[in-house]
């Protein structure tokens, strides 16, 4: 088991800043063997998890920059009849995003960002009708911290939450064990997480 680094000490745009570029670092020398590895032990687990049994649209992602692949997770949601559905930039209301279905035969455009989303936005579903939604993440912490790449994308998408974490989908993020922080300072804005999985075990949190 990889030991957590330590904690970030403070919460400025800087330190928060450096410690993006050490766990971004960290993901990126992992070996395709080890990424391969982390992927089937984190869809392994989750295909198990209650949560998932009772889901019928999930929303995940394509990996970028080193981020622990959930495609083993989607090929499986897929073979057990979930919708599966991609973030993708919301063009009118600023760092938000819509979640639109996806199958092995949708058309995918890159973004602004590189990372390849669906051309059709006509076949989506709020955020709120979700029943799952597994989201990457560049450091995270036992307690169902998230320290994600600085856009707010996910905290303004589910900002709903706040006033219910019974409110719409189960938050789920998805790491590597290297990427694990003893503790992280959490902000106004942050959406807690329910879960984190790794290749290797799943934190729970009041999320």
């Amino acid at each position: 088991m990889t030991q957590a680094i330590a904690s970030l000490p403070d919460t400025t745009a800087s330190a928060r800043s450096a410690l993006r570029r050490q766990l971004r670092n960290a993901r990126n020398q992992l070996t395709p063997h080890q990424q391969q590895r982390a992927a089937e032990g984190a869809a392994q687990q989750l295909m198990a998890d209650p949560s998932l049994y009772r889901c019928r649209h999930l929303a995940a992602y394509l990996a970028n920059d080193g981020e622990l692949d959930p495609h083993a997770l989607i090929e499986r949601a897929w073979a057990r009849g979930i919708t599966v559905y991609l973030p993708v930039l919301h063009p009118i209301r600023a760092n938000r995003m819509w979640f639109c279905a996806y199958t092995p035969d949708t058309p995918l455009v890159r973004n602004r960002f590189g990372i390849l989303e669906p051309t059709d936005v006509a076949h989506r579903r709020a955020p709120w009708a979700l029943d799952v939604v597994v989201m990457p993440l560049v450091g995270f912490d036992r307690d169902g911290g998230r320290l994600g790449m600085g856009g707010g994308f996910y905290d303004r998408t589910f900002a709903f939450k706040h006033q219910s974490q019974r409110l719409g989908p189960k938050l789920i993020g998805l790491g590597h064990d290297v990427q694990c922080v003893e503790k992280l300072p959490v902000a106004s804005w942050d959406i807690p997480l329910a879960q984190i999985v790794t290749g290797s075990r799943c934190y729970r949190s009041n999320g």
